[in-house]
């Protein structure tokens, strides 16, 4: 008498030709997961707080727009300098970066910026710092909103 293989408990159970059998739920699908969490980092720094609001963390969305929003409108008022691409040094570059991730708010400074920047002033000079701070701390939201979508503990 044959006894149904142990080591493979699928044999002892015939498979109809037209039947199909269903995959075993297993993991996450790991690439789909960074590809999202890579979306919601793009979208977090294109619009800040839009990360957070894809994964309806409402409070973080709206405290990160608003900061970064009313950091870059005072910068701009205080006429702050606003980076550019043709930087002359390394102090330049990163400062352009640090404007840069501001994100849209980017646009909405250099349309803010009639006169130019007006550094020889104390306010001109807190100015330039408000805005290489707002675009920072869009870049670390973002972060947070990435490691969150990864599931990693937010």
């Amino acid at each position: 008498m044959d006894e149904p293989n142990s080591a493979n408990p699928a044999a002892a159970e015939p498979v109809l030709a037209n039947e199909t059998r269903e995959p075993a739920p297993g993991p996450v699908d790991v690439p789909s997961l960074e590809s999202k969490a890579w979306g919601v980092a793009i979208a977090g720094w294109l619009v800040p707080g839009l990360g957070h609001a894809v994964q309806k963390m409402w409070g973080r969305a709206a405290v990160v727009f608003a900061t970064v929003g009313l950091l870059v409108v005072a910068g701009a008022s205080m006429r702050g300098n606003l980076f550019t691409a043709r930087g002359s040094d390394a102090f330049d570059a990163l400062g352009y970066v640090a404007d840069l991730g501001t994100g849209c708010f980017y646009f909405l400074a250099r349309a803010l910026e009639h006169n130019g920047a007006d550094v020889s002033h104390a306010g001109g000079d807190y100015g330039t710092r408000f805005l290489a701070t707002a675009g920072v701390l869009n870049l670390l939201a973002a972060l947070h909103a990435y490691e969150a979508a990864r599931g990693r503990k937010a």
